[in-house]
């Protein structure tokens, strides 16, 4: 095999809840992991991305693990490989990066083992993984994405064009979604579940009629999560305010946090990050588009010959 003999995983970035959305309304983001992999006589990764020098160089890190268990479910033996692994994704601050691991290591199982698995099995490996829908099934399909697990069925819908433009401040300190999580409630009253629910149908279809201010409204009346993470995140209010000045028609909770996104009408975006960045100078802004495609794998010919 030559040098350029090799095969490339490309996994998007997601966001997911949308405000009232939780753990069911996810959307890709044009930030990726990337894999390139060659065959090899050992499992062996390596990364020039500095965030993903601390993890494990051989067969425990956790993409090998997701793609050799996942191998191991259709009764097939991975061939060991060297995967250099380069990501935009940043780490633990609600942008899908442990998703987007998740789908690279169903992806390389997929490709490396000749499973031929259908989008729809893949899915359901990467919710087992995740526990929900919404980040995976965004980093897969691309596009806004509805999703519903039970059991042992995902059901999806993803709908690729959206006219909108995200922009996400994303602080310096992470959030890890373990602790994001044990601040929700055990359980919510019947009136409690109706009225999140009510909240979250009425935002997806703000979203599909392009009804921008209710779409912003319904997220900031979110009952299942935001109300119990903000806390946790100071300067969420400080940003919202910011954003709905500088022209956003929303903002919401990225994932568990702390990222921020920031939701504005297609051709909005750029004056929003630029007001943005100035008001929150030690804060990363990215002016980021939807990914319509989700993840890609190219090489295939040349890796398996």
């Amino acid at each position: 095999m030559t040098s350029t003999d090799f095969l490339q995983i490309k996994v998007p970035a997601s966001t997911a809840n949308l405000g009232p959305g939780f753990d069911s309304l996810g959307l890709a983001l044009d930030l990726f992991l990337t894999l390139e992999v060659e065959k090899n006589s050992r499992w062996e990764c390596y990364s020039s991305t500095e965030e993903l020098k601390q993890f494990p160089t051989d067969v425990d890190h956790f993409i090998c693990r997701v793609a050799i268990k996942t191998a191991t479910a259709h009764g097939i033996e991975l061939h060991p490989c060297r995967i250099e692994l380069n990501s935009e994704i940043p780490l633990a601050r609600g942008l899908g990066s442990s998703a987007a691991a998740i789908v690279a290591g169903i992806e390389l199982a997929d490709a490396i083992g000749g499973l031929n698995l259908s989008r729809e099995e893949k899915l359901l490996h990467a919710t087992k993984w995740e526990g929900h829908p919404d980040n995976v099934g965004a980093s897969l399909y691309g596009g806004l994405v509805i999703g519903r697990y039970d059991k042992e069925k995902v059901d999806l819908l993803s709908i690729a064009d959206l006219p909108i433009e995200v922009v996400t401040v994303i602080p310096k300190q992470i959030l890890l979604t373990k602790e994001s999580r044990d601040v929700l409630p055990v359980a919510y009253s019947r009136e409690q579940a109706v009225q999140a629910s009510a909240t979250a149908n009425l935002l997806v279809g703000a979203l599909l009629s392009e009804n921008w201010s209710l779409a912003g409204k319904m997220m900031e009346q979110d009952g299942f999560h935001q109300p119990y993470r903000k806390p946790l995140i100071p300067f969420y209010e400080a940003i919202e305010k910011a954003a709905k000045r500088s022209g956003a028609f929303g903002a919401a909770l990225s994932g568990a946090g702390p990222t921020i996104i920031c939701f504005s009408k297609e051709g909005k975006g750029r004056q929003l990050a630029d007001a943005l960045a100035e008001e929150f100078p030690d804060m990363s802004v990215k002016q980021l588009s939807l990914n319509k495609s989700g993840s890609t794998v190219k090489g295939i010919e040349k890796y398996v010959k």
